[in-house]
């Protein structure tokens, strides 16, 4: 799976990866509701589709954990438990909810508020929590934070994606899913300078679901 040279802003990403069983072949078009937050995938993805190795992120870049907490400021967050426990903490000015289906998940272990901290043990009724905490904190998107199996899970319902393309390979047991890069238009692509402790290049990338049909 190669993710890291899609088209200029504009063109339909035709040579990215595609597959029958991608969840977003499966959805090429979504209702979107203008009374509903839309649900937005941020992630970083290097050039062979990692995104993480099962412990955490393969790569050390202190600038792309600045973008995504600028990014999700404000926030619900989704995510799994591992995704969660691999942060280590809560994240603060931002409420997160957890999917799993552990019934004896303990949401304290990430420490802080637990109030911060929702858990969902179905994926409906994670979307629709997001929802409800999204409209009472005034956030202009819900945010898919990962890991693998949830932006599987979830990629036919979101109608934009904020991607950090990495520039490096390396080795990982998690990869993001195939897409039909055909259905998303980019948007912005901006490739900034990294910092002394960023350990590789990368570009930070938007798109929005091309069809996406109006209630």
């Amino acid at each position: 799976m190669t993710v890291s040279n899609p088209p200029g802003i504009g063109e339909a990403m035709e040579k990215g990866p595609q597959g029958p069983d991608s969840a977003a072949k499966v959805w090429p078009e979504i209702w979107c509701s203008p009374t509903k937050v839309p649900l937005a995938i941020v992630a970083a993805i290097a050039e062979n589709g990692v995104i993480g190795d099962g412990r955490g992120l393969p790569w050390n870049l202190p600038s792309d954990l600045k973008h995504f907490r600028r990014i999700t400021m404000g926030k619900p967050l989704l995510m799994g438990r591992k995704t969660f426990e691999s942060i280590g903490r809560i994240l603060p000015g931002r409420e997160t909810i957890v999917v799993t289906r552990d019934r004896a998940f303990d949401a304290s272990r990430g420490g802080g508020q637990t109030n911060c901290i929702h858990v969902a043990y179905e994926l409906e009724a994670a979307l629709a929590l997001a929802q409800a905490r999204a409209q009472a904190m005034g956030a202009g998107e819900i945010i898919l934070a990962g890991g693998g199996n949830l932006y599987e899970s979830l990629i036919g319902h979101a109608e934009r994606m904020h991607l950090t393309f990495v520039d490096v390979a390396p080795r990982g047991a998690v990869s993001f899913p195939e897409i039909d890069w055909s259905n998303w238009l980019e948007v912005s692509r901006v490739r900034p300078r990294p910092s002394a402790k960023d350990e590789a290049t990368f570009a930070f990338v938007d798109f929005d679901r091309r069809h996406c049909l109006s209630l």
